[in-house]
């Protein structure tokens, strides 16, 4: 995709990100992570020019060779994967702004004992499987209160900012929308724990997921299509 192109379709995207917003609420800030796992560093060099600040990436590799190719820049990296533990240290030198993908107290606990090794912190969202479904990591909805509290007790070392899910792997949006509104409850009885943070909504879902309150959506295809 051209520069040019880059330019208009982020203005289409802002422009859906707006009306979805305003129709919850104008005091609804949402903030755009352009997940960019199938973009090279010259795509993200061109969204970047285009006004997009925030990248999120899957891989710990890719993650690396492109914070690297493009450290001229600055850019907010995201980590939005599936953390395997023998990449956790690797992770930590990457310095993410916001890592999404906290799926247990068991890997907080083990990136918390890196994190104190390195005498470094990090922010995250603990991930919840709102939908119950087995290829989903994160905590169990009904264990997702407690298990947050008990990280924000035993890791010092990580930064709690909210709560982060996938919708609903299905063709019916009342069913999406439920996953959508069972983290986002979730979401507002943490926010007197410190939770800013609710990341929901990827590019097939993004306005739904607004609609029931995230203020964090993770766009890939639709922006490097």
């Amino acid at each position: 995709m051209e520069a040019k192109n880059f330019v208009t379709t982020l203005d289409e995207i802002l422009t859906r990100v707006e009306k979805a917003r305003l129709s919850v609420d104008q005091h609804l800030i949402v903030k755009i992570v352009a997940a960019s796992k199938s973009a090279d560093p010259s795509m993200i060099e061109a969204m970047y020019n285009a006004g997009q600040r925030c990248f999120g990436e899957n891989k710990i590799q890719d993650m690396s060779d492109k914070v690297h190719a493009l450290a001229h820049l600055p850019l907010e990296w995201h980590f939005i994967g599936r953390l395997q533990t023998n990449k956790i240290n690797q992770l930590i030198d990457l310095e993410p702004s916001l890592m999404h993908s906290l799926s247990s107290l068991e890997l907080a606990q083990e990136i918390d004992k890196r994190l104190h090794v390195k005498n470094k912190t990090m922010n995250v969202l603990l991930q919840i499987n709102s939908a119950y479904e087995e290829q989903k990591a994160g905590v169990m909805p009904e264990e997702a209160v407690e298990v947050y509290e008990q990280i924000a007790l035993t890791c010092k070392h990580l930064q709690l900012k909210g709560v982060m899910s996938i919708g609903a792997h299905s063709e019916e949006t009342a069913i999406i929308q439920k996953s959508f509104e069972t983290t986002h409850k979730i979401f507002e009885s943490l926010q007197g724990h410190g939770a800013k943070y609710c990341s929901m909504g990827m590019s097939g879902d993004f306005e739904l997921a607004i609609a029931c309150g995230s203020n964090m959506v993770r766009l890939g295809s639709i922006l490097f299509k």
